[in-house]
């Protein structure tokens, strides 16, 4: 059996995009996402993560459609801050969801990507025996 690999931490989420600047733009301005990193390989970090935005067509490759698996942004409060990015000109999927655990909130970013406020109020359940 082959030795099991070590992976220390998760570095970076890169997010296909389409327009650089415009991408820029929403992820610092109307998200408010802390910049760290600029030029050909714009970086943000989200607390214990970097997004880093990929126009593919710069590594040789095309734009072949969004990531269609959310992105969860934790927040102290996922109806105050959906409410405040509604106010910046975001358009959320549905009410926000309440799993009985946590509240998440589904919206995109301009070229699609999902992303979702969430927020956990409870411990998750213990594994039934």
């Amino acid at each position: 059996m082959p030795r099991p690999m070590t992976v220390e931490r998760t570095d970076f989420i890169s997010v296909p995009v389409t327009d650089i600047a415009r991408s820029i733009r929403f992820y610092e301005e109307t998200l408010g996402v802390p910049k760290v990193g600029s030029g050909a390989w714009p970086e943000f970090t989200l607390g214990n993560v970097s997004l880093y935005l990929l126009d593919p067509t710069m590594v040789g490759r095309t734009f072949t459609g969004p990531h269609t698996a959310h992105i969860a942004l934790r927040v102290p409060d996922v109806a105050a801050a959906r409410a405040e990015l509604e106010s910046r000109g975001v358009t959320f999927e549905g009410d926000i969801f309440d799993t009985g655990v946590c509240h998440m909130a589904f919206f995109t970013d301009p070229d699609g990507n999902a992303l979702m406020l969430h927020r956990r109020y409870a411990p998750p359940e213990a594994d039934a025996a």
